[in-house]
């Protein structure tokens, strides 16, 4: 059995099935109960009976949260964004030839998080080249095999050490052949977990990488992700095998679930337990997949609660503990809530009642200073994180907090949850409620989109700096590699967006090798741009008109052209993968683009890609571009390039909206239409140099757009203007910009 293949036919399956969250309403004959919960001391158990106002109070709340960006809609839509972004990262190291999968887990890829808890995205990449050995007989020939240790009286439970064997050979090494080796006191040959990281940052900083940051067992180069590269684990292990002995018979987790946990690989994360003397060496089980299926399997009023908790905890106890109570507590008190509860309860009506009821089990945690691990059994959730003086101060503020009845929800700050509560009390007009909800969700589902599609582009930016001098058989090679998971249902829509994009490139640079010969593009090449004209509103679409256009198909490039001014209004947002503009992913950003519904007729997701070519498209392009893949005038200027940079300088690239009105200029003075290349002209020069606030942001390449303007006053015979822009152009970037080539050239043409 291959890794992961069990787990891909019964974990997917399970989370396929539950991952369409029901919110039931079904009040019943309790909702006309007055209900009151004591918590007997002695016994524990739970009498279910509530003050009346919590069963409001607990309206109030589900409508605060569906103000604030928690609704169905919106949670559901996180969760099919990083599953898709997940898959798409898995094909882009496959595509590659490397052996790794990859997962996001996490608030973001549950769908519980807010725009007010601003939440890093937790991302795993588990390295399959490594076989993790149970006992010795678990070798396989040719792998990195790793044999898990652990020892009672050294490793605390949850933490293993990792002994290198040969890899062609089912025998211990004896020596230390690489820096992430360490030799243990039984002349055991180790993998450090710290030398691991070490060694991940190093080859971040080699990569020109300046900004790494390590936290726990995370080392990232990307602001507000947490990137953990973790070693598989799948063959069956004790602890979770117990624990799936223990929850046999609760009606949670359900029988499916437990099922496909089983089967679900675990990882091995490079983190030590804080208290252990090999702390430096340790790698810590985490059983992200299985916690993942349990997220799935939460109801909305479950999903609610949760946030709520997540709230509480960043705007009420990290006045008391700062950081050290996590969001992982806190998904530990919900399992166990949900575990030692009714399904019957889990209904809106009943949200501050469960929310009393999580607080009273985190109280009764702190008051024997163990919150136990849900999956493993033996480790305490707060060694290492919240002190005995820390855990005495929230023990205090959580019963206040109770005794209060749970006054303090209405100190809550993000998202404003507390003042939205107060609201929800007063008179409130229905339809301007559901349209400002409407309208945060569409803000909120706009932005997911765009944070996807800015993904989506830098991984295909990633693919084409692989090609080596052969791009045609490169891109064959990435196609068909790329297409062998098509048959995979999961994986199929990500498929798809590779191969149109990759097919895209592909027809491109075959027409600009015919257009380098002096020969007609024939039609089949001009036919199979329509399957990858859907990828944007507009920047495949241009690729065609600048091709058309190239090979003196101005009528057809015009119509092509007028078909992207249609479907281009005003809401369109850029999307660009090599550069970034300061608040162009504010929410607020994505609330403007609310449309209409003339607004865009086409129904397209209002997002234009950058246009760019490579140098294999040259002749596709209009000739001012190449300069844009030479735009040093000295290799001085190479070195001054950032890592960024340096993988799309060598092409050119330009926004799509400013490319539209040149090549409007182009065609429209080939076809002799003074008048409408005149009002082109004025567009792109309107767009490029009137300032406004969406505009800017909207600019991500303002020194190109500078230049294509200052080549069409050149065209125009006005050295002086053109001359005017380029230098405009060199002010947003005097080095490694095209436009000190222009400049020589126009100070030539005006000395003469």
């Amino acid at each position: 059995m291959e890794k992961g293949d069990s787990y891909n036919a019964k974990a997917e399956s399970y989370v396929d099935s539950v991952k369409g969250i029901t919110d039931k309403r079904q009040w019943g004959s309790m909702a006309m109960k007055t209900v009151i919960i004591t918590k007997t001391k002695r016994t524990g158990n739970l009498n279910h009976i509530i003050p009346e106002h919590f069963t409001a109070l607990s309206i109030r709340m589900s409508e605060a949260l569906d103000d604030s960006g928690a609704g169905k809609h919106t949670i559901m839509e996180r969760r099919r964004t990083f599953m898709w972004r997940e898959s798409m990262e898995m094909i882009l190291y496959q595509a590659n030839g490397i052996n790794n999968e990859c997962f996001h887990f996490g608030s973001q890829s549950e769908g519980t998080t807010t725009p007010g808890l601003n939440s890093d995205i937790d991302f795993l990449i588990s390295c399959n080249k490594v076989n993790t050995m149970a006992v010795w007989g678990d070798w396989e020939a040719g792998m990195w095999n790793l044999l898990m240790l652990q020892e009672e009286d050294i490793n605390p439970p949850q933490q293993y050490l990792l002994q290198y064997f040969r890899k062609y050979t089912p025998e211990p090494e004896t020596l230390l052949l690489h820096d992430q080796y360490v030799m243990k006191d039984t002349v055991q040959v180790l993998l450090s977990s710290e030398r691991w990281k070490q060694d991940i940052e190093f080859h971040h900083k080699d990569h020109g990488e300046v900004h790494v940051t390590k936290c726990g067992p995370s080392v990232s180069c990307i602001p507000n992700w947490d990137v953990v590269f973790a070693i598989p684990v799948c063959k069956p292990l004790p602890e979770i095998q117990h624990w799936i002995d223990r929850c046999r018979g609760r009606h949670w987790p359900p029988v499916q679930l437990l099922e496909a946990a089983q089967v679900a690989p675990c990882f091995l994360v490079p983190a030590g337990h804080p208290d252990s003397d090999y702390k430096r060496e340790e790698w810590r089980v985490s059983p992200n997949l299985i916690e993942r299926m349990l997220m799935f399997s939460f109801n909305m009023t479950q999903i609610r609660c949760y946030i709520v908790l997540k709230l509480i905890k960043k705007s009420l106890f990290a006045k008391i503990v700062g950081d050290s109570l996590t969001s992982f507590h806190c998904k530990t008190i919900m399992f166990y809530c949900i575990e030692r509860t009714q399904p019957s309860l889990w209904f809106e009506h009943n949200l501050m009642f469960l929310l009393r009821f999580c607080l009273h089990v985190l109280k009764k945690c702190l008051q024997m200073g163990r919150l136990p691990h849900y999956i493993i059994e033996g480790v305490n959730l707060f060694d290492g994180k919240l002190s005995k003086v820390k855990q005495r101060r929230l023990l205090v503020y959580i019963d206040s907090m109770i005794r209060s009845n749970l006054q303090d929800v209405f100190y809550i700050g993000i998202d404003t949850l507390g003042c939205r509560l107060q609201a929800c009390g007063i008179l409130r007009i229905g339809q301007d409620v559901e349209l400002g909800r409407a309208c945060l969700r569409n803000s909120i589902s706009l932005l997911l989109k765009f944070e996807c599609l800015n993904s989506f582009l830098g991984v295909i930016t990633d693919q084409m700096k692989r090609f080596n001098t052969n791009f045609d058989k490169t891109i064959q090679n990435k196609l068909r590699n790329v297409f062998e998971y098509s048959t995979n249902v999961r994986l199929k829509s990500v498929v798809l967006e590779f191969v149109k994009n990759l097919f895209s490139l592909q027809n491109s640079m075959q027409s600009s090798y015919i257009l380098r010969l002096r020969n007609s593009v024939y039609n089949e090449l001009i036919r199979r741009f329509q399957y990858s004209l859907q990828t944007d509103v507009a920047s495949k679409r241009l690729k065609l008109a600048s091709l058309l256009y190239a090979s003196g198909h101005l009528h057809s490039a015009v119509r092509v052209l007028e078909d992207v001014e249609k479907r281009y209004h005003r809401k369109v947002k850029s999307v660009c993968s090599c550069r970034h503009i300061k608040g162009d992913c504010d929410l607020q950003v994505f609330a403007s683009m609310k449309l209409e519904k003339c607004d865009n007729v086409f129904n397209e997701p209002p997002f234009a890609f950058c246009v760019m070519f490579v140098r294999q498209e040259m002749y596709c392009a209009p000739y001012i571009l190449w300069f844009e893949m030479n735009r040093n005038i000295a290799e001085e200027e190479v070195a001054q390039r950032n890592p960024l940079e340096k993988q799309w300088m060598d092409r050119a690239e330009v926004d799509a909206r400013p490319f539209l009105y040149y090549l409007q200029y182009l065609t429209y003075g080939g076809l002799g239409e003074r008048y409408k290349q005149l009002h082109a002209m004025e567009e792109l020069d309107s767009y490029t140099c009137i300032g406004d606030e969406m505009r800017m942001i909207n600019l991500y390449h303002p020194e190109t757009s500078l230049n294509l303007l200052g080549h069409c006053y050149e065209m125009e015979g006005n050295f002086q203007g053109a001359l005017h822009y380029y230098e405009e152009s060199l002010s947003w970037a005097g080095t490694n910009n095209a436009a000190n080539w222009h400049v020589q050239r126009v100070q030539r043409l005006i000395s003469i």
